[in-house]
């Protein structure tokens, strides 16, 4: 059984999301949350497995919501879903630690398929095209190269700051500034 929680600001996304995702079996939703203030004493209340977060949500950064949710022990697995998702948020969306990235426009049988690979650890992110990598290569600091080179293979937090001779919050740090410096703007209507 997968235990998800679903975290979007439109009431209409939710109730949908909560309907179709619990007439599949093996996912049960436990909650949903509408802003990053709900988010917490939710995610406190019933420590899901599976974290739905929307990237866009009003005074919230989904990246930033991300990080938070991957520092907590033990963190849940985040599947980061936007109507805008594609390629180019790729990069913000590992660095941010997501486990994966989908669009809302994917059919429902691609979302089951995605929150089952995210609960049983693996990775559902698009491939990083070599030009998205080398443009972010050109937009954070070339100090943080080697992090940005080892977070795109998989390589975890706290064998990143071992291999760099540097506290797991120092990497933590440069991460929060290189997503900064390449998260993705949307323009919503």
């Amino acid at each position: 059984m997968i235990r998800l929680l679903i975290v979007d600001d439109h009431p209409a996304m939710r109730a949908g999301l909560t309907a179709v995702l619990r007439s599949e079996p093996g996912i049960i939703p436990l909650a949903t949350a509408s802003s990053a203030e709900d988010l917490e004493p939710t995610l406190q209340r019933t420590k899901p497995d599976v974290v739905l977060l929307d990237y866009h949500l009003p005074g919230a950064d989904g990246l930033k919501l991300c990080r938070r949710l991957k520092r907590d022990v033990p963190a849940p697995a985040v599947l980061l879903y936007s109507a805008y998702a594609d390629s180019s948020m790729v990069v913000p969306a590992i660095l941010a630690g997501a486990d994966g990235l989908l669009n809302k426009s994917a059919p429902a049988p691609e979302l089951y398929d995605a929150l089952r690979a995210v609960a049983r650890g693996d990775r559902v992110l698009p491939p990083v095209p070599r030009e998205l990598l080398e443009s972010a290569g050109h937009r954070v600091d070339p100090g943080d190269l080697p992090i940005l080179a080892m977070m795109v293979d998989g390589t975890p937090i706290s064998e990143i700051a071992e291999a760099l001779r540097v506290p797991a919050r120092d990497v933590s740090r440069r991460l929060d500034a290189m997503i900064e410096r390449l998260r993705v703007e949307i323009a919503v209507a």
